[in-house]
């Protein structure tokens, strides 16, 4: 099956909600898991990926919680169909330039993708809306038990599980969330808070994971330390930490509304502006704007609007996506200018900002 035919409309996924959506974009538990006996992904040859791939992937597929899932090898995939599961956060920009020897399975409706072969041998993952990181860690602590009776892990009793790189050694968990903080950027607070986050020895990173911007406004917060505490308690820490940064958000808001509001109405009614009628946007240009459209239908600035409606448009206006829609090869000013006819489109729907 098609890739593109398999995955939810975009409509549909942003539609799901979560708790403290109005500023946690998204939650996600990942697991690293290796093979006892065959060599890391980044130092086998061909043959070997190729080996240690159709031991995982059966065994991925036959789970019940996989049934009906989408199950391909990455040489399988186009260019485009990779990017466009990166743009979906399904898979990792390296996992994205994989080729034979490696492989994803996922559900359709996004909550649970197994990347075979990236850095690791397993890289099984749980998604889901808003802050739900202790549900993600249930779920895919349920998935990761299941394929441990089936495959066997390397793992040793001094570091715990072993993995390609050093810093994922022990519980090999990485858990995150996706937060939505331009308030704190407008109060010129962001780089305050990323200090105090990497001091309690969490990583903050961009809309793509490691090395990538925070466009939108958008953050990753996650754990860096993976040896010498368990599960639970650094779900819980980051939970904890994520909390705490939803109310400083929050307080950020109001305080600019109540000391500054002229501020917020300038950014908002100029990004608005320039969406609705901008006939050349870059993607950058569009998620920083789209990013204080959002802010404005949150804080009800831009009245009577869903915020799923802005959000779909954080993933329309993809390079990627773009392309997909217009079925067939863009250069890059093409793909400026079809983003902006479908800002200019969309937003005919949202009413204008009206200041408080």
């Amino acid at each position: 099956m098609n890739v593109v035919d398999f995955l939810l409309p975009v409509s549909e996924s942003v539609a799901r909600k979560g708790p403290h959506a109005r500023i946690v974009l998204s939650s996600r538990v990942r697991l690293a898991r290796n093979l006892q006996g065959h060599p890391f992904p980044g130092r086998a040859k061909k043959n070997e990926r190729v080996a240690s791939m159709s031991d995982i992937r059966p065994r991925v597929e036959e789970l019940t919680a996989f049934k009906g899932c989408f199950s391909q090898s990455m040489d399988q995939l186009k260019a485009q169909e990779k990017n466009l599961l990166m743009e979906r956060h399904l898979i990792s920009r390296e996992h994205a330039a994989k080729s034979s020897g490696s492989a994803v399975v996922f559900r359709q409706d996004e909550s649970l993708c197994v990347m075979i072969n990236e850095e690791d041998h397993l890289r099984m993952q749980s998604l889901r809306p808003g802050l739900q990181v202790k549900e993600c860690w249930k779920e895919i602590d349920k998935i990761d038990t299941q394929l441990e009776k089936k495959l066997d892990y390397a793992f040793s009793p001094k570091f715990g599980y072993l993995t390609a790189c050093p810093t994922n050694l022990g519980t090999a968990i990485r858990v995150s969330a996706m937060l939505h903080l331009p308030g704190l950027q407008l109060a010129d607070l962001i780089g305050q808070t990323v200090n105090s986050v990497t001091k309690l020895n969490l990583a903050v990173r961009g809309l793509y994971g490691e090395g990538s911007d925070a466009l939108g406004h958008i953050y990753q917060v996650s754990n860096q330390m993976t040896l010498g505490e368990k599960e639970p308690e650094i779900v819980e820490r980051l939970t904890k930490v994520v909390l705490q940064l939803i109310e400083n958000e929050e307080n950020a808001r109001e305080k600019l509304l109540e000391d500054q509001p002229k501020i917020i109405f300038n950014q908002i009614g100029r990004a608005y502006g320039i969406l609705s009628n901008a006939h050349i946007i870059h993607s950058k240009e569009a998620m920083n704007l789209l990013s204080f459209v959002r802010l404005g239908v949150e804080m009800g600035i831009i009245p009577e609007v869903d915020c799923s409606v802005v959000d779909e448009l954080f993933i329309m206006t993809q390079p990627n996506h773009l392309q997909h829609q217009a079925a067939g090869k863009l250069s890059a000013e093409e793909r400026d200018l079809l983003r902006a006819d479908m800002l200019r489109e969309k937003l005919k729907n949202i009413p204008p900002p009206e200041p408080q």
